[in-house]
């Protein structure tokens, strides 16, 4: 029996999230053929051995329960083990057993950027989804934007600014995006997800509070040009050597935009399939494809795109651990697909790999 390490919780403000998307696998993963140890972060960083995500009280998003032992993964001449660290007696350590496989549900910093691949890596586990490169580029959107900039993949403007420079010369900054880049923006935070920290911004008068706000997230703020009248369409892909994406879905927000908001307190529509023409459909699944192959993802992403009213599709983002409660996107683009959520997981798991 494969025994896989289930990874959820973690330091980012996306680590409820990730609870919610470990909850949903450990109810589904085929105990015939995985033993699972579940293993949550808590948001200072401690792993520990847990029975799976808790539930807060007063109904708030469940969490890593921080009362469990500290564990920690190692590498050994017989291979990946797990071992219990018994903090109050001299930090002596017990071996709970061997790691075959990792199942890292980390959305995020420190878990979906590349962090926590190449620890995995480093101890010879394998593990599902995209590798250190992929998941670095991935997860920042200026390094990623430039990456697709590179291959000539088509995307909306935009603007990169570290907090240096806007501390330093903030009008510099308003002036080269009144010259390359009309209104509306919206203010990014370059490392994060789950809409977190995005703001839109319409008169330049906001846009130090907007600015202030990404920056309390990351170092870099990614400021784009709003697409009008765009609709917000979305693919899922798997595999490695062989890629498979799905056909495209479309959200329809609840509010004016795609925010924490819409996508998890708020009842936004998600339509699949979407109803676009099939040019348009056949151009998405190509975009998805080159987007996937530049920045060498492998197992699984959700790519998003803007379709413009003219029927241009740009491409907006790529995620290499999207949203994985069977309500997510990808796990229901997949199962238009004929892949249901408990297949998925089993998918993904058996492609596996360093």
């Amino acid at each position: 029996m494969t025994r896989v390490l289930l990874l959820f919780g973690g330091r980012s403000s996306e680590h409820e999230i990730s609870c919610l998307s470990a909850r949903s696998v450990l109810e589904v993963i085929d105990r015939s053929r995985y033993e699972v140890v579940p293993v949550g972060i808590t948001p200072d960083g401690r792993w520990t051995l847990t029975d799976g995500p808790a539930d807060p009280p007063g109904g708030r998003l469940p969490r890593v329960a921080d009362d469990g032992p500290t564990v920690a993964l190692v590498g050994t001449r017989e291979g990946p083990r797990l071992l219990q660290i018994d903090e109050d007696g001299g930090f002596a350590t017990t071996v709970l057993g061997p790691v075959d496989a990792a199942f890292p549900l980390l959305h995020g910093p420190w878990g979906e950027d590349g962090t926590v691949q190449g620890l995995l890596a480093t101890v010879g586990v394998p593990y599902v989804g995209a590798d250190v490169t992929a998941s670095s580029i991935g997860i920042d959107k200026a390094a990623m934007k430039a990456t697709f900039a590179a291959r000539g993949l088509p995307q909306g403007a935009y603007l990169a600014v570290h907090r240096a420079r806007w501390e330093q010369d903030p009008d510099g900054v308003v002036d080269e995006l009144s010259v390359t880049l009309p209104a509306p923006w919206f203010t990014k935070p370059s490392r994060q997800g789950s809409s977190i920290g995005i703001r839109k911004v319409t008169l330049l008068d906001d846009l130090a509070e907007a600015m202030h706000e990404a920056y309390s997230y990351d170092d870099v703020v990614v400021i784009e040009q709003g697409v009008d009248g765009a609709r917000e369409i979305e693919v899922g892909v798997l595999g490695s050597d062989r890629i498979e994406v799905t056909r495209p879905g479309e959200i329809v927000p609840s509010g004016e935009f795609y925010d924490f908001e819409a996508k998890y307190l708020a009842d936004s529509q998600l339509v699949i399939p979407a109803d676009v023409p099939a040019v348009v459909a056949d151009r998405v699944d190509q975009l998805a494809r080159r987007a996937y192959r530049a920045i060498g993802c492998r197992g699984l992403a959700r790519i998003d795109f803007f379709l413009r009213p003219d029927g241009e599709v740009l491409l907006n983002e790529i995620n290499t651990i999207p949203g994985f409660t069977p309500s997510s996107m990808f796990p229901r683009l997949w199962a238009a697909e004929g892949v249901d959520y408990p297949a998925l997981v089993d998918r993904l798991l058996a492609d596996a790999a360093l």
